[in-house]
């Protein structure tokens, strides 16, 4: 394996990483639900998908061809955050859980 395909691996790995890290921050520091959601919806979305490409990467190179497994956990990774994400939402504004003033509005009103 090169070096320059080493860099590239350890960046993928390290980004994915650093968005999964201030997706979670994000979920513990935000102060509302509303906020909160987007936390593990968007960033960590991003940063488990950015481990799962160093993955491929890094298997596919091991001389065993193209590896499908990561891909697969990526689709079904990027089908189902957004889904359950918007089903979680949906559920919150039934539930007319309390917004801070900074969210845009009670949507309930």
């Amino acid at each position: 394996m090169s070096v320059w395909l080493e860099y590239i691996i350890s960046f993928c790995l390290l980004a994915g990483a650093a968005f999964a890290l201030i997706g979670s921050i994000g979920l513990m520091r935000l102060p509302d639900f509303y906020m909160r959601l987007h936390g593990p919806a968007k960033a960590t979305t991003l940063g488990v998908g950015g481990i799962i490409i160093g993955s491929v990467i890094f298997f596919s190179t091991r001389g065993d061809g193209l590896s499908l497994h990561e891909l697969l956990i990526a689709l079904f990774l990027f089908l189902t955050a957004p889904v359950s994400a918007h089903i979680v939402a949906k559920a919150a504004l039934h539930l007319k859980l309390a917004a801070v003033e900074r969210t845009r509005g009670k949507p309930w009103e």
